[in-house]
């Protein structure tokens, strides 16, 4: 997710904003207890952390004292290849004893399944906490990351939208697409766009991911069918299935209409080197493109390019967005949604009051209603009050579906590392191979499933062999632990 730091400039607004809109909800005469009281808080940096949260809550509530532990101390690895990134994270949180963290998924299961984690529901109840404008599924969505109940919260959530240019539709007479259409339709409605022209100045029905090869395409319609690469728990490649062949030849029948276009089409295209060439390599900013997927920060990137003066006659003006494609199974669902940055208040904090009313805070209504005035560079605020378009573009397709962990990589940290750059490059292999029209989808797949298999139970022997010699080495450690768990997750200190 493309993350921008706010101006300093730019959050002093915002806490005038905050301060003199807040009335009786948010002042810190209001709290319980106006006692001076601590709040260790886990962020990528003390910087970062004021910019996003802190200003606005030390202005608030003066009375806590906050203190910033920043994960940009925590112990890297140095490049060493047997670095575990989840272990170091958990030896830096049992060091450092902050009271609220921001962890990834594959952490928080972890601290769930070691008790060290406050459930969250129960003092909802008790301080009457409102989730009823929260956008649809979220709370389910981050409780079943906690196996069941709710661990941990976040302020923000990114969700991708379909984009398309009204005016295109309109002049080749082509019904627009509407929300919970099938990855099928979508497709078909790209491929009644024309298709001649010279690539630098035709029509694309649809602008599909990066590279434009068979596997990302087909892996794109798999994902949201909730197909599986491997079934992690059991150790198993699941390649040669019925859903995937289906996946594939949707992906395969869109990329030879020649009606796709794909990011890395940019480079081959650039024309010159100014920042109006710039504003308009985008085809559909451009109004080149029907379609294209996006997250919120797009939105940022059209409203730039409409206002400089120079280009904003032709950037695309008649847009709208509906909903992703969805799987026809679960139209109501979409796994282009989710959370990165959850925070989550450690069980044993002596300051739990004091770490509840800062998460209290940045997950409030007020909190969105200020965040919402910078734009959505950071996300969309969970409250689906404040995600408006200035323009008057209805956003409701950002949050109209409800968030559901992705199956295509599911439980990947139940494999060896290695998996999945290699797996990666033995599905490109083959699938390649059918865009080119040598090998079928079928023989394909089998060849995968054959190869990844075999690559797979490699990987899990020498990983069970190398353990021993690990703990050796490591001083006789016996309470290395034996999961099969890598270190997959972002770091989630370089993620600004």
């Amino acid at each position: 997710m493309v993350k921008k730091m706010w101006k300093y400039t730019a959050t002093s607004g915002l806490i005038v904003a905050m301060l003199t809109g807040a009335g009786c909800s948010f002042g810190a005469g209001n709290n319980e207890s106006d006692k001076p009281q601590s709040l260790k808080v886990m962020y990528y940096n003390e910087q970062a952390f004021y910019q996003d949260f802190g200003m606005l809550f030390a202005a608030l509530y003066p009375n806590i004292d906050l203190q910033i532990v920043s994960t940009q101390n925590m112990n890297n690895g140095n490049g060493d290849p047997n670095f575990d990134y989840n272990e170091a994270m958990q030896k830096f949180i049992d060091e450092e004893k902050p009271d609220v963290v921001l962890v990834q998924e594959v952490q928080l299961k972890k601290l769930v399944e070691q008790g060290k984690l406050y459930e969250l529901e129960t003092v909802m109840k008790k301080e009457k906490y409102d989730t009823e404008t929260i956008i649809p599924g979220l709370i389910d969505y981050l409780k079943e990351m906690g196996g069941g109940q709710l661990y941990a919260i976040t302020p923000s959530f990114y969700s991708q939208v379909l984009y398309y240019n009204k005016d295109l539709f309109d002049k080749y007479q082509i019904a627009p697409p509407t929300d919970q259409m099938g990855w099928e339709e979508v497709l078909h409605l790209a491929k009644q766009f024309p298709t001649e022209g010279e690539p630098k100045e035709r029509i694309y029905g649809m602008k599909a991911g990066y590279s434009g090869t068979l596997f990302e395409l087909g892996n794109m319609i798999g994902n949201t069918e909730g197909l599986r690469i491997v079934n992690a728990s059991k150790q198993q490649m699941t390649m040669d299935s019925e859903g995937w062949k289906q996946a594939l030849s949707l992906a395969q029948s869109a990329l030879a209409s020649n009606a796709l276009y794909y990011e890395s089409m940019e480079q081959q295209m650039e024309n010159g080197t100014t920042y109006e060439d710039y504003l308009l390599r985008d085809p559909f900013i451009a109004g080149r493109t029907a379609m294209m997927i996006g997250d919120a920060y797009y939105l940022e990137q059209i409203k730039q390019a409409s206002e400089y003066e120079t280009v904003k006659d032709k950037v695309v003006q008649n847009w709208d967005v509906v909903t992703t494609p969805v799987s026809i199974q679960a139209p109501d669902q979409s796994s282009n949604m989710g959370a990165y940055n959850l925070f989550a208040i450690m069980s044993e904090s002596p300051n739990k009051d004091a770490a509840w009313q800062f998460i209290a805070y940045i997950t409030s209504e007020e909190y969105a209603r200020v965040k919402s005035k910078s734009g959505y560079n950071n996300g969309l605020p969970i409250r689906s009050t404040y995600i408006k378009d200035e323009a008057g573009h209805s956003l409701d397709a950002f949050y109209k579906l409800k968030p559901v962990r992705s199956n295509t990589m599911s439980d990947y940290s139940l494999l060896p590392e290695p998996f999945w750059m290699q797996i990666n490059g033995v599905m490109e292999q083959h699938l390649g191979q059918v865009k080119d029209g040598g090998v079928s989808i079928e023989d394909a797949l089998a060849k995968v499933q054959l190869e990844g298999q075999q690559l797979l139970d490699r990987l899990v022997e020498e990983e069970k062999t190398a353990k021993p010699a690990d703990s050796a080495a490591a001083g006789g450690a016996a309470d290395t632990t034996a999961e099969v768990e890598s270190s997959q997750a972002p770091d989630v200190s370089a993620e600004e």
